[in-house]
This record gives C-alpha cells, structure tokens and sequence, in this order.
C-alpha cells in the first residue's frame, strides 16, 4: 500500500527558533573554546579557529533545514539585497541570531564563573576577550578602532563572497549534506588567516549578543576596547558592510557569468538534494 509523508509548512516563528538554535550552539563552542583557553589556560590560537569552525559546521547542521542557517545577521542582509531572500525576515532572523548568542554566552559565562573569577576576579579587559573582539584580542599591536573596522570589513567579505560561492547552484556546490562542513572550513581558514586585528568576529550576532551577556554579568567596559574607544559599533556595521561587499563582488566576477540554475529552492537556503 502506498503511502505519503506529510509536509508540515514552516513558519516564521518556526525559522526564528531555527536561527536561535543554530546561533546558540555555535557560540556555544566558539565562545566556550575562548574561555577554555583564557580562564583555563587549555589549548591555543589553533583550537580557538578550530573550535569556531566546528561550531558553524553545527549551527548549520542544526537550522540548515528550516532556514539554509544564516546564523549572521550580515549574512541574512547580503542574502536579502543579492539573492531575493524576504526583507521582512531580516529583522526577525536578526534578533533570533542575537538572542541565541546571548543565551548561549551565559551559559558559558555561568559555567566558566569559577575559573573567570580566579585568573580576574575584577573581570576586565583581561578575560573581556572571551565574549567579544577587540583591537589586536586586547594587545597593543598598533590597532586601533579604525584598523578593526577595516579587518572586518575585509573578513566579512571574503565570507560572504565564499558562502555564495559554495552554495550557489549554478557552481560546484557541494551536496547539502556536506555545505555545512566546508562552510565551518572558511571560518576556520578565516580565523587561521585574519584573526590577529580584531579576532574575526565577522558576525555582528556573534560579536554582540555575547558582549552584551559580558556586560549584564560584571563586565562594565565591555563597550568599549582597551584604549577607552567605544568599540562595539565596529564588529556589527563592519560585517554588515563586508557582507555587501562580497556579495557584491561574487556576483561581478563569478555570478552573474554562470548559467541560470533550474531550482524552486526559497533563496537564502543551502542547496538540497532532490529526492523522489
């Protein structure tokens, strides 16, 4: 006897729950590594950008269903202005990303308190890196908030431009099964390479939502970076505009080359794999 499975139509409370998981279990690993390292003294820069990309790879295998796992408020504005994904979506799928990073920097920030509190018991800006980037992850190396705005500018933009370029349907896109795993490799590869200026937030959901957690838990200066700078502005408007950027230049020099894709596929979605 033939039977037929039942397609449950997704919602946008449904989506927002999606990006919220997704955001809370990467910054699950990627905060929780940074503390691991800083309070604990285990591990390096190498498990830091591990870490980070593993947590992509497993916010996107947690929402890439429901939402293609934007998990980056950057990322949802590039998909809305390149690839026709709805603006009404934007602001909810933001502050769904932004919620879950916060919820899941407490739950780092409350199991780390002992440890915190023994290497700075006056959380400063020693352990303030833990939550949020700064100029140079907190060292003098001649950055300042200026120098972060422009490595982020730049990060976010080879992010997007690389998303676009293994998602897109039209290139050689990996199947679906396997695009959350090489996404979580360019956030790797992107924390190997830029992370020295301003710690490759390229997520102003990753960047914010943990700093505010931060600052409602005893980190008093978290808005502002070592120098005394009100800093926090930088790793959301810098991903925002990189994003556009690297969606821009995708679609110059690569898209708008390549044959029309044959897909029904709502845009902003990681390519799915037709099955009868």
């Amino acid at each position: 006897m033939a039977t037929t499975e039942a397609v449950k139509a997704k919602t946008l409370l449904g989506e927002c729950c999606a990006e919220f998981a997704g955001t809370f279990i990467l910054i699950l690993f990627g905060v929780g590594v940074v503390a691991q390292v800083v309070a604990g003294g285990i591990g390096g820069h190498d498990s830091i950008a591990w870490a980070w990309g593993l947590g992509v790879t497993l916010g996107v295998y947690t929402a890439g269903r429901m939402t293609g796992a934007h998990l980056n408020p950057a990322v949802t504005v590039a998909l809305a202005t390149f690839r026709g994904f709805s603006w009404r979506k934007v602001l909810p799928y933001s502050l769904s990303q932004i919620v879950g990073a916060f919820v899941a920097a407490l739950v780092v920030r409350w199991n780390y308190t002992e440890a915190i509190g023994k290497v700075d018991p006056g959380h400063t800006i020693k352990t303030q890196g833990i939550f949020s980037t700064l100029p140079g992850n907190g060292a003098d190396i001649g950055v300042h908030m200026w120098g972060g705005l422009r490595d982020q500018i730049i990060g976010t933009a080879i992010l997007m431009f690389l998303i676009l370029a293994v998602t897109d349907l039209r290139n050689t896109a990996p199947a679906a099964n396997l695009a959350p795993f090489i996404v979580g490799l360019i956030v790797v590869a992107i924390g190997m390479a830029w992370g020295t200026n301003a710690g490759y937030a390229i997520n102003p959901a990753r960047d914010f939502g943990p700093r505010l957690a931060s600052f409602l838990t005893g980190y008093g200066t978290a808005f502002k970076d070592q120098f005394g700078d009100i800093y926090f502005w930088v790793p959301i408007v810098g991903p925002i505009i990189g994003a556009l950027v690297g969606g821009f230049l995708y679609d110059l020099l690569v898209g708008r080359n390549l044959p029309i894709a044959d897909t029904d596929e709502e845009p902003g979605r990681i390519p799915e794999e037709k099955t009868a």
